[in-house]
């Protein structure tokens, strides 16, 4: 098919894969009233879909070699979708937070299998189509944390913006089905998953990146407009300031995705808005009434962080089955590991009586990505190829 208008169904795609866990972050204080629960049960709603991203990510790519990437990615927005609807008018916190997890899978059957998909199709651009889909995920969360306070307002009520998000990636995932419409048949893939490379030091750092990068965002989608509703912020201020974030890292991503493609090595781009990152956290903490510009800091810095950390595997291996392997594992380690994040932040907030150590935590997280990205070289890179996994039991 041509690939113009796969690349419109794939930037479509993404955008379902966000709304439904970052818009929750600004809706947190009325969830937790309306509910009567406390910052870690609250927690629960950041933590499940990033644990269910973690675990599904690598049998993703064992799904679409069976049923093909197209029937994949619709099944599991179909999910999001579906269950975002059904979790907005479920009663009670229990209903709220089991129907969490089939959103969750969907989101991680999704994500994974999208970096296949790159490989296959735009193998001689992939920092660019990268660029395309993460551009994709970053303005569905910047458009759910914007709205997702002036809907509650406008409906009274927590639930609306989420059947909102749930129609919304039901409707996504039939823009997906039409737009890739001229896809060839699937052929069914009869290989057996490939091994894992669990031997590999740069597939562990991949994972240690990915971890740190991931604790840290959805840390902050979790926590920073509840940090700023305890200074004193309005609730709708504070939404405001997570959507200043999330809207800056649009342009801030595609750019430096593109621009690492053509200019210097993606260890300078990756050390570089890992060291941002850093700053802008250690501003909120010392220099907290600048909240808006340390925002605008925070979303220049996380913008480039993601679509170069997902690069990695495609920098690391030649064929699409072994960037499944290595994405497929620091995808599934990488978000499995973070999904405590939100969960432990609320407890620390909990245990501690304010934001000020939640803060703190992830500035140590902020710190250890430096130290990471600043390890990756293209030398390392390049020897990730010469050990590419070789097919086996998982």
């Amino acid at each position: 098919m041509k690939r113009a208008p796969l690349l419109v169904a794939l930037f479509l795609a993404a955008m379902a894969l966000r709304p439904q866990l970052v818009g929750i972050g600004p809706l947190l204080p009325s969830v937790q009233e309306d509910l009567g629960v406390t910052h870690a049960v609250a927690g629960l709603l950041g933590t499940i879909p990033v644990l269910c991203m973690g675990v599904f990510a690598p049998p993703a790519s064992f799904l679409s070699g069976r049923v093909g990437s197209r029937r994949a990615i619709a099944a599991a927005l179909g999910l999001i979708g579906t269950f975002g609807v059904a979790r907005a008018i479920a009663p009670g916190v229990v209903g709220v937070i089991a129907l969490t997890f089939p959103i969750g899978i969907g989101m991680g059957l999704a994500g994974a299998i999208l970096p296949v998909e790159v490989k296959e199709r735009f193998g001689d651009r992939p920092g660019f189509a990268t660029g395309v889909y993460t551009a994709g995920i970053t303005i569905g969360a910047a458009i759910a944390a914007a709205v997702a306070v002036p809907l509650a307002h406008a409906a009274n009520g927590w639930r609306t913006p989420l059947l909102v998000f749930g129609i919304v990636s039901t409707g996504l995932a039939v823009l997906w089905l039409w737009l890739t419409r001229s896809e060839p048949r699937h052929v069914r893939v009869e290989l057996r998953p490939l091994r894992l490379p669990f031997r590999s030091p740069l597939a562990w750092r991949l994972v240690a990146a990915f971890f740190f990068m991931s604790s840290v965002f959805y840390g902050l989608n979790a926590w920073l407009p509840d940090a700023y509703v305890e200074r004193g912020w309005s609730e709708g201020s504070a939404g405001a300031l997570l959507a200043v974030l999330n809207v800056t890292t649009i342009p801030c991503g595609f750019f430096v995705a593109w621009a690492a493609d053509h200019w210097g090595s993606r260890r300078l781009w990756l050390a570089g808005a890992a060291a941002l990152q850093l700053l802008g956290l250690l501003g909120i903490v010392l220099f907290p009434a600048a909240g808006w510009a340390w925002a605008v800091v925070l979303g220049i810095a996380i913008g480039p962080l993601f679509p170069l950390t997902m690069t990695l595997p495609l920098d690391a291996a030649e064929r699409p089955a072994q960037v499944a392997a290595l994405a497929g594992m620091m995808l599934g380690l990488g978000y499995t590991l973070s999904a405590s994040s939100p969960l432990l932040l609320g407890a620390l907030r909990d245990l501690s009586g304010g934001f000020e150590a939640v803060l703190w935590a992830l500035v140590g997280l902020a710190a250890a990505l430096v130290v990471v990205d600043s390890s990756f070289s293209p030398a390392r890179l390049a020897a990730g190829r010469s050990a590419a996994p070789l097919h086996g039991s998982t």
